[in-house]
Order: C-alpha cells, then structure tokens, then sequence
C-alpha cells in the first residue's frame, strides 16, 4: 500500500483525511507548520492506527524550498505516495476596505501557492505509477460572497489550478480530485467566525455545518474512484451545478442583505 502525504495534516480536515486513509492502510506523512501540534496529531494517529507507520514533517507551505526538502524527505520515507492532498489553509474574512494588503497576501500565499508547491513537488515522483492528487478548496470558489475578497480569490485560483492538473496529468495515470467542503467543524472554522462580517454569516450560514470526519470520508470515497469533483451536502452540491446560471440571482440576494443590514445600522 502507498503512502498518502497530507498538508495541513496536525488538525481539522487534514488530520480526519488522515485517518480514513490510515484506516485503508496507507502509511501516512503529515506535514504543517507547528511541530508540536504534528506530534500531537501522530500519538493520535498511531494510538488508532497502531500498525500503520506514520511520520510528521514541519514546513510552512508558503515557503517552496521548505516544501520541496519536506516532500523529499517523505519520500525517502515512504517511497512516491498514492495519494497526495493539497490541505493546508488559513481563512480571515473581512471587508475590502477595511482588511490589510497583507492579509490577502498571506491567504493567497497559504491556499493557493502552498498548493502549487506541494504539487509541483510530490507529482514528479507520482508519474511512473500514477495516484491520486486532492486539492481542499471551498464554497467560496463557487461565486463571489462578501467578506471574502481575500479568501476566496485564492480558492478560485486552486480550482482553475485543479481545472488544468485533471486535464494535464490524466495521460500520467495522475486523478485529480477538487473538493468544495461547506462550513466544517474545525478550528479554523472557530478562528474564521471571530473575523466574519455579519453579512458573512448571513451568506454563509446555508450550507450547515459539517463534521471534519463526514468531510473526509466523501472526499476519499470520491477520489477513490476517481472523481474530479467533491461537494458536501445539497448546496454545495447545487452550486457545484448551477453555479454560473443561479450567481445573477445570487449578486442580487446579497445586495439586498447589505442594503438592510445598512438600514439596520443607520436606526
């Protein structure tokens, strides 16, 4: 059984991908950026895996010779992997006018090019037996949501990223799998809530929430068999359809929840 490398792997839906791969047998790398917390994620994984070897390497995705010494690191672990998954990523919304340059600077260095590395890393040693490459973006790839204009743009650029990969690597035996989770019970998601605008909350606050576990089965079944696209619950699973027709109706539901949540205000 090859080897599944996880970013963003100590906690949330990196760690819970983890265990459902360690439970098909899969030896598994965890990579993040606290080596602490990676320890911790590993005495968890090896208390409910006892058999499976698993191994954590510290890197800050944002930091592409860090990845690429992590990566081969892993691999002279595990051998190439079966599964690679682009996981690791940071979420603070706010609104445009108000939220430092550098916050989108770092989101966008996070989601999308900590992607980017890591698979630019891992799919070379991947291509003489082929595997699965997973990337974790989100909801917020689907249509523009206010409060997001420094998250979600990072998470359009992993899809269009995605887009091309499933189209490219698939003569390399390479699948690629997208995965759009709704709002997933994590601690990044208790971090994201001290930061949304309350317009956020109002958009965002449909699609339920989910549990980490729930997330990462249907992703894993998903790209077991190949498939390119995960999205959780009814609607994610209606945006990842009609996305495109329904974002006029969309746009105009929002400007009417800043229209009355302004008029709320201004009393």
């Amino acid at each position: 059984m090859r080897a599944a490398f996880i970013t963003g792997g100590s906690s949330g839906i990196g760690l819970a991908l983890a265990h459902q791969l360690a439970a098909k047998g899969c030896p598994i790398a965890i990579f993040a950026r606290d080596a602490s917390k990676l320890q911790d994620a590993v005495r968890v994984l090896k208390d409910a895996h006892p058999d499976v070897v698993i191994t954590a390497h510290p890197m800050d995705v944002t930091d592409r010779q860090a990845v690429d010494r992590a990566v081969a690191a892993a691999i002279a672990s595990h051998g190439p992997p079966g599964w690679a998954v682009a996981n690791a990523g940071i979420a603070e919304p706010g609104e445009f006018l108000s939220q430092d340059i550098e916050r989108h600077e770092a989101q966008m260095s996070t989601n999308y090019m900590g992607a980017l590395y890591f698979a630019k890393a891992v799919t070379p040693a991947m291509i003489p037996t082929g595997g699965k490459l997973v990337f974790v973006s989100s909801g917020a790839a689907f249509f523009g949501i206010y409060g997001y204009s420094a998250y979600a743009p990072s998470k359009f650029a992993m899809r269009g990223l995605a887009e091309i990969l499933r189209v490219e690597l698939k003569q390399h035996g390479i699948s690629v799998t997208l995965a759009y989770p709704p709002d997933t019970d994590t601690p990044q998601l208790a971090y994201e809530l001290q930061h949304k605008p309350e317009i956020t909350k109002a958009v965002t606050e449909g699609g339920g929430l989910w549990s980490a576990e729930n997330v990462a089965q249907l992703i894993v079944k998903r790209a077991a068999k190949g498939k390119f696209a995960v999205a959780p619950g009814m609607q994610m699973a209606a945006l990842l359809v009609l996305h495109s027709q329904i974002a006029p109706a969309l746009r105009w539901w929002q400007d009417g929840l800043v229209k009355r949540h302004r008029k709320k205000q201004s009393k």
